[in-house]
């Protein structure tokens, strides 16, 4: 039986966590501990309905960033292909394989991934996009990766979005948060099909989640692309999301 308070957990840690996934990503690494730990669901449920808040997170800054000119799928429609195609295999095998495995093997790539973030901070804050990116059959292995892992599990895709998207492909970080987005919003549409035909879905508890997430998910892209330093921001937060993350992953938290 639910009470007050865990409305209240569930709605303003959504909330933040759907700001922090706008910016930056690992906003997962909130919600699912809220949706096992405050509101009790199996991690089988949780990782699923999860999916509900991204989706309509995802919806609202993308719509965010559309509407401000930002968004141009035209001209990242293979990353995108190559995500989703990822993401769907991803989902199938979550549907199967129990995740526990592979979250233990996601803290040591959040220390891998901490390290990358902090070395040359210059390639992660500039305005244009790299003269020369990694070749595309180095980035089409990562896409693919990419996209398994965020349907497999999503928790710190975002983080591992941005690095291939900025170290690999060569982009500048509002843009790769603006294609995050695009990309997490037209795979979870698939995810969510195939959850709910499972039915892993706690819907209830999923729209719960979702007002405080797309509250969040809408404020963050909206503060994004109206105010210049926030490039500087996203990144500070990145770092300190990653710090969080290893320090809960590894016990210290």
């Amino acid at each position: 039986m639910y009470h007050w308070y865990h409305y209240a957990i569930a709605i303003i840690g959504s909330a933040i966590a759907g700001g922090i996934n706008t910016l930056a990503g690992n906003g997962s690494a909130i919600t699912l501990p809220i949706l096992m730990e405050v509101l009790g669901l199996p991690e089988t449920v949780a990782n699923a309905t999860n999916r509900v808040g991204i989706f309509t997170q995802n919806i609202a800054s993308t719509f965010s960033y559309y509407k401000n000119g930002k968004l141009d799928v035209a001209r990242s429609w293979l990353q995108i292909l190559l995500i989703v195609s990822g993401a769907i295999v991803g989902v199938v095998a979550a549907t199967v394989i129990s995740n526990e495995g592979f979250a233990q093997v996601f803290r040591y790539l959040m220390v891998v991934m901490l390290l990358l973030v902090l070395v040359k901070p210059s390639r992660w804050l500039r305005e244009q996009k790299a003269e020369r990116p990694l070749p595309l059959w180095l980035n089409i292995p990562m896409l693919l990766g990419l996209g398994f892992y965020g349907g497999f599990i999503q928790m710190g895709f975002g983080v591992f979005f941005l690095a291939v998207m900025v170290l690999g492909a060569g982009f500048n970080f509002l843009n790769s948060n603006v294609l995050k987005s695009a990309v997490i919003l037209i795979y979870t549409a698939i995810v969510l099909a195939i959850f709910h035909y499972k039915g892993l879905i706690d819907w209830k508890i999923g729209a719960l989640m979702a007002l405080g997430q797309t509250t969040g998910g809408f404020l963050a892209a909206e503060f994004a692309v109206k105010y210049p330093n926030s490039g500087k921001w996203a990144y500070r937060i990145l770092i300190a999301v990653i710090i969080v993350a290893i320090f809960r992953l590894f016990g210290v938290l």
